[in-house]
Order: C-alpha cells, then structure tokens, then sequence
C-alpha cells in the first residue's frame, strides 16, 4: 500500500463542454462532452499520479456513475478502493463560452449517505493495513455526513499513527481543527471564514495562524493567497512564497494540485519548506492547463528548480 492515502466522501464526474455563447431561454448548441474524474482527495490523488508518485484513494461510489468513475480512474492507472453506497454518485457540469472565454461551473450536492455508510468509511480508514504515513481529507461532505466526520478522521489518524491533512472549509474544517490535524490548506476565503470574519489581512492570517499552532491544533497552516503565493506557517517557520508569474488558463484544480505536491514532497522526505515550496509549483502548474486539467509534472519541476534558486 501506499504511504498515502487520500479520502473522497464527495467525489464527481466532471463533465465538460464548449459553446459559442451562453444564453438564457435559448437552445445551446455544445461540443461533444469530456469527462474527467474529481472532488478533493480524487484530484489530489490524481495529481500524485501525474507528478510521479503514487497513492491509495478511497471514495464513494454508488449507481452507474461510480462505476463510471471507477473506470476512468482505472484509465488513469490510480490505486482506488471505493466505498459502495446506494446513492447515486454524482455529476458536474462544466461549461466553456468562446465567445467570452469565460467558464461556467454547475456543481451538484452528491447523494445523500445513511448512517451505516459513512460508518463504514470509517471504518475502513480506521482498518488500513499497512498504515499510512498521511491521509489527506479533501473536499465537500455530501448530505446526511456529520459536519464533524472530519475531526472523525482526524481521532483516526491520531489512533493508528498516520498524519492527517484536511483541505475542506466552514464547519467541517473548524471541528477538525477542534480535535487537532497535522496540515490543513485554506485559501484567504476559507480562513477568513473558519475565524468568523468577512475579509482578512495578511498580518492578521500571521497573528491567528501562530495562535492556532501554539494551541497544538495543527502543526502546520499553508493559506494559498491565489496569484499572490502562499504563507506558511508552523512552529517553526514562517514565511510568505511567491512563485514565479505563469499564464493562466484556467484554476480549476489549482488547490488540489498543491496539496498533492505537498504531501508527496512531504512522504519522499523532503524538509517541509522545500515540500510547500514543491507544492506551490504544482498548484501554478495547475493554472497553466487548459479546463480541469491538473498540474503537469515538466511545468512543476520547471517552477519548482525556478523557486529553489
């Protein structure tokens, strides 16, 4: 097994389409559709996949689209083990205007999970055998998961001695913050949300994110500031890292990407400057391709050796 295991409770289909414009009340006439596997851990997984490295993903799957996002997974030769429910498994939608070269995204809530299927998550998280190294935690919980599942995950990871990641947002982040996670990757939005807060500042991210390390309740905040970079803070660093000016094609997958880079570096030994460092390259990376296309291994190598000189 691999030394990382990354969680998807939310997992999607992204189906993606172009057209000339987007018009209410109209018939749109669309280009044939692609369709690509996400959520959060499923995006990290992937992306550890295309940066050279490997991991477990574990995901719900339910009806015709789990199967169908079993074997597009299995395309992209990722280690997977789904966590069968009832519900149907759900779809995206995402949609590209050529007229405005804007981009439209239609995201769905999933199906909603009873309560002995997000048991058994847990159960089979709490079961791994060989146990990892980190479990990254990533994306939306779908209806009828507990908003605390997170911090669930987080008791789990204390109990059998894995590092837990968490990159998700509102409740969910907070209450896992409450039992103590190693890592957690929020934008400025989502910190500024898990204080309370409409807008926040970049001395206040540095005075708050120190109070929430020396409270033992993680050891480790990256806040993505978007083109802008990233802060990080820990015990024992901290530090504002710029990477290098890229073109944008699109963001999706931006996120995802950075936390892949991170747990990978992180999981290959390197000092955790260096790994965010690895990570910041793969989420520029990430902007760089077209759609909902991740991050590239050349471009974030490239960025990478650019950032270390």
């Amino acid at each position: 097994m691999s030394n990382i295991v990354t969680l998807t409770m939310n997992p999607t289909i992204d189906k993606s389409t172009s057209t000339d414009n987007v018009m209410a009340e109209h018939k749109i006439r669309c280009d044939p559709p692609s369709f690509e596997p996400g959520g959060g851990g499923v995006n990290v997984s992937r992306a550890i996949k295309k940066l050279g490295g490997e991991s477990l993903l574990m995901y719900t799957s339910g009806g015709m689209a789990g199967q169908r996002l079993h074997n597009l997974l299995d395309q992209e030769d990722i280690l997977q083990q789904p966590l069968l429910i009832e519900g149907m498994t759900r779809e995206n939608f995402v949609v590209f205007e050529r007229s405005t070269e804007r981009q439209y995204r239609f995201g769905m809530p999933g199906p909603e999970l009873k309560e002995n299927e997000w048991e058994s998550c847990i159960k089979e998280l709490s079961s791994l055998d060989p146990v990892p190294d980190y479990i990254v935690a990533s994306g939306s919980l779908p209806p009828g998961v507990p908003v605390d599942f997170y911090a669930r995950v987080a008791r789990i990871g204390k109990d059998i001695g894995a590092r837990v990641i968490v990159d998700a947002s509102g409740d969910a982040l907070k209450m896992a913050l409450e039992e103590g996670v190693y890592l957690i990757k929020p934008n400025i939005r989502e910190f500024s949300r898990l204080l309370g807060q409409e807008k926040i500042g970049e001395s206040e991210i540095l005075d708050k994110g120190k109070k929430i390390v020396s409270a033992c309740k993680c050891e480790i905040i990256v806040v993505s500031l978007g083109a802008g970079g990233a802060l990080l803070l820990s015990d024992e660093l901290v530090e504002r890292m710029i990477p290098p000016a890229v073109p944008i094609s699109s963001k999706v997958g931006a996120g995802d990407s950075m936390v892949a880079g991170i747990v990978l570096a992180m999981s290959r030994g390197k000092p955790l400057r260096e790994a965010v460092l690895y990570g910041l390259a793969a989420g520029s990376a990430a902007v760089m391709t077209p759609g909902t296309e991740l991050c590239r291994k050349e471009d974030t190598e490239r960025l990478y050796a650019k950032m270390m000189e």
